[in-house]
Formats: C-alpha cells, structure tokens, sequence
C-alpha cells in the first residue's frame, strides 16, 4: 500500500516538473518572441481608421422621438388658486411603458471597437499572468547571502502583477459606460424634450471612444514596458544566485 502511494506521488511530481518547464518554456518563447509581435500589432491597430474616427463620427441618433406638445386643459371651471396648484403639480416626467418607435441600440460604431479591444485586454491578462508564474518558479530557495538577484526578481514580479491588476481593470471600465448610458437614455425616454439628456448620450459615447484609445495605448505601453524591463534582467531572473566558481573569475 506504501509503495503504491509512493508510485502515486512520484508521477504526480513528474507531472507537475513537466508543467513547470512547458511554462518556463512559454514564457521565454513569449517574451523574446510574442511580446515584440504583439507590439508591432498595437501599433497598427492603433495607427488604423478604426481607432482615428472624428469624435463627430462617433454619435449616433437615439431612437427616441420627441412627442408632439400636448395641449393643457384651460380649466374654465376651476377658480383661479385651485389651477395654479394643478399646473405646478404638473411636472413629471413622461411614464415610460414602452418605446413606439422600437429599442434604443448600443452606439454601433463604439461596439465594433470594443470588440476589438476586448480580446486585447483578456490577452494581456493572460501573459501577465503566464509572466508571473514564471517567475515565481523560478525564484531560489530562501536562504542567507547573495540575494541580489532574488531582489530582481521580486521587483519585476510586483511590475507584472501591478499589469495584471491594471488590466482587469479595462473590463470595469466597460461595463460602467454602458450602465451610465443606460440610466442617461431613460432620462431620454422619460424627458424626451430635454436636449440636455441627448447631448450628454452623444458626450458620453465620444468619452468612451476616447477612452478605447487610451486603453489600447496602454496596452501597446505594457507590453513595451515588461518586454524592457524582463530582457535587460533576463539573465538574474533566470540565474539569480550566481555560483561560487563563477564569483572567482
């Protein structure tokens, strides 16, 4: 019985070793490799119509009409206080029940280019974390003396978590734009003859436009950032503790 566990638990180690070395073998692969073609993408992305659109390109109509005015009861028979009291109490907004003219869309242009951003985004996550793996596997035993090299290590693994962290944030980011447009074209539905309300949905596609810029310039700037800071370290985070016949040349 202590035998078979034995057998168990050594190809259970074997196939953990095999893991490890497929992921430092990726990693490597990944960063001399992957990250500058990654970069050289962002690039034209970045440089493409798609991202260069005139703000103005960017609006689109909402399908809410304005409704014709409704005419006011003179209320003839009303003494003259008990009507004032009616039309200062008359200043709610239109009771939504449906939209006669059909649903109101998501901006079509701002759709395309978050569906482009997106797997981006979920990209550089996945590296991130692929990158911090690595690193961590490779970091020595503790033990006293000759810690420089760990030092590099645990600075650039901070660099990369921070990344990490940063881009997860981008899909916050997204999902808050549609839930703040959401609640600005409701205020449409039930004001429709506020010009202020459709002026703040077209404001607000133009910010998020911007803002798909801003995160895929990002993007390009992490990528670009990691692949410096792990090439010109790469010797110390793969040989941290140098040996010592090495120390005596």
């Amino acid at each position: 019985m202590e035998l078979a566990w034995v057998e168990v638990f050594g190809i259970c180690c074997k196939s953990v070793q095999q893991y490890k070395d497929s992921l430092k073998h990726k990693a490597e692969q990944l960063i001399l490799k992957g990250f500058p073609e990654k970069i050289v993408l962002l690039n034209e992305l970045l440089e493409s119509p798609q991202l260069n659109e005139d703000l103005t390109n960017v609006h689109q109509k909402v399908n809410i009409p304005v409704p014709e005015p409704v005419a006011i009861n003179s209320y003839v028979d009303e003494p003259a206080p008990k009507r004032l009291r009616i039309e200062k109490n008359c200043v709610e907004g239109t009771k939504v029940l449906a939209l006669e003219t059909g649903p109101v869309t998501c901006n079509q242009v701002l759709m395309k280019v978050i569906s482009t951003v997106k797997p981006h985004i979920k990209q550089l996550v996945e590296d991130a974390n692929l990158l911090k793996m690595w690193i961590s596997f490779m970091i020595p035993k503790i033990e006293d003396g000759n810690n420089f090299g760990v030092s590099v290590q645990e600075e650039t693994l901070a660099e990369i978590q921070s990344v990490e962290s940063e881009a997860a944030a981008f899909f916050d980011q997204i999902s808050r734009y549609f839930c703040s447009r959401a609640k600005i074209i409701s205020k449409v539905a039930k004001y429709p003859h506020v010009e202020d309300y459709r002026q703040a949905v077209r404001e607000l596609d133009e910010k998020e436009y911007l803002s798909m810029w801003l995160v895929m310039c990002e993007i390009r700037n992490r990528y670009s950032t990691l692949h410096d800071i792990v090439t010109k370290n790469l010797e110390k985070i793969k040989k941290p503790r140098s040996t010592n016949s090495e120390s005596l040349y």
